[in-house]
């Protein structure tokens, strides 16, 4: 998958989504104002030395983003997730993630694939070396793979939420997916 990258460190969830964004309750619609301000000049212009900006009028967007150590720190708002999913992202590479974005991120099928430091090291060197340099991240068996040069890392998740992810099922799914298992259960009892 298509990835691009930032190094700075301690991106918290207003720089992912502004505060002054946050007026829905919907998912829908967040990934216009995802990091906005890094985006956008106060005119509503693009920002040419974004990260993002030739991304702007494509569809083709990156699908991962590889960040800075502690990554989604800050507020709580659910709203960073929606605005990085939203926006085409699938995936978040980090070294460190804070606790309630990792969980959000994850109740929003968007995956933080957390990394040893000296591997998202390597993760910059190639995206640096090769901008269109491409990153395959295998969620069954927990691996991210640097395409280039074949090396990879395995990284930490859950079993239930690798499962959500794998089959695309909220929390609220997975009880309705498993509604015969908990009536055999209650029968049983």
């Amino acid at each position: 998958m298509k990835a691009i990258y930032t190094q700075i460190e301690n991106i918290d969830t207003d720089q992912i989504i502004p505060a002054r964004f946050l007026k829905k309750t919907s998912r829908e619609g967040f990934g216009k104002a995802m990091f906005y301000d890094w985006r956008y000049n106060a005119n509503e212009t693009v920002k040419q030395d974004s990260i993002f900006a030739k991304y702007e009028q494509t569809e083709n967007k990156p699908q991962i983003l590889a960040a800075g150590a502690n990554f989604g720190c800050g507020s709580s708002r659910e709203h960073a997730a929606w605005a990085l999913a939203d926006y085409g992202f699938k995936a978040v590479v980090s070294s460190f993630f804070a606790d309630i974005f990792r969980n959000n991120a994850l109740n929003n099928m968007l995956l933080p694939v957390q990394v040893s430091p000296s591997f998202l090291e390597k993760i910059f060197a190639q995206l640096k070396k090769d901008e269109n340099a491409e990153l395959e991240i295998d969620l069954s068996n927990k691996k991210i793979t640097i395409a280039a040069t074949g090396e990879f890392e395995h990284f930490p998740i859950g079993e239930y939420k690798q499962q959500c992810i794998l089959n695309n099922l909220r929390d609220i799914d997975f009880l309705v997916s498993s509604k015969n298992k908990i009536e055999f259960f209650e029968k049983s009892i």
